[in-house]
């Protein structure tokens, strides 16, 4: 693969964790890398140092800095809403062509592997019509499925899984990154998701200590991306 989409069940699950380990991992065993976040809502102008882009940058080892920000997520608004809702208030509706084409030339223009990190969940809207499972269906790349161990993470996988194979989009692997105050186990939510998830592997991420990057998981899911 040379390039992935990372999205989720849902929203706070783990996407730019599993992103930003994948690409640490990746620089670390010598392979190129690039990622992007093209569409950030909830984005504070004062304290962008502790946005999802600012962490994808750091992983990069790019500088942190509003105009590198720029580059890989354009698409900014401050409201911690859906794209199409924060647009709204702002009145700058999301370009659902040219995040598409933003999109086709980062992958055109950086060699190695080039990671895409997605918005909310796979039925966020991105604007009046289009939603990131449409986004996701025009790129037609392969895909991460992060999820959790939170109330609601088997139905809410399964039902995933479904929508992205009515598509026929590729998933390549699902990350169960592990919720804090989760109801059910890592090992009993990774059981449960191995039965009904075919021949798509289901890998595990405990809850790390903060500032920890490196795991045997992470190495799988890297693996799955190089393969």
């Amino acid at each position: 693969m040379n390039a992935v989409f990372v999205t989720a069940t849902g929203t706070d699950i783990g996407k730019t964790f599993i992103t930003t380990g994948l690409i640490r991992h990746l620089r670390g065993a010598g392979h190129p890398v690039h990622a992007i976040k093209p569409v950030v809502t909830g984005f504070d102008p004062n304290a962008w140092q502790d946005s999802d882009s600012a962490a994808l940058l750091a992983a990069l080892g790019r500088p942190i800095s509003l105009p590198e920000v720029e580059h890989i997520s354009p698409w900014r608004l401050k409201a911690p809403l859906s794209p199409d809702m924060a647009g709204r208030r702002e009145g700058r509706a999301i370009a659902f062509a040219q995040v598409v084409e933003f999109c086709r030339d980062t992958l055109r223009n950086h060699p190695g592997v080039v990671l895409i990190e997605g918005i909310g969940g796979i039925m966020v809207p991105l604007d009046e019509h289009r939603t990131v499972l449409d986004w996701m269906s025009v790129l037609r790349i392969p895909i991460i499925l992060v999820t959790g161990t939170y109330v609601g993470t088997i139905s809410h996988t399964l039902t995933a899984l479904e929508v992205l194979a009515r598509r026929n989009l590729d998933v390549a692997a699902v990350a169960v990154s592990e919720s804090q105050g989760g109801a059910a186990s890592l090992a009993d939510t990774l059981e449960c998701l191995e039965r009904f998830a075919d021949a798509i592997d289901v890998i595990g991420i405990p809850r790390l200590a903060t500032g920890t990057f490196e795991h045997p998981a992470l190495a799988r899911i890297a693996a799955i991306v190089r393969s």
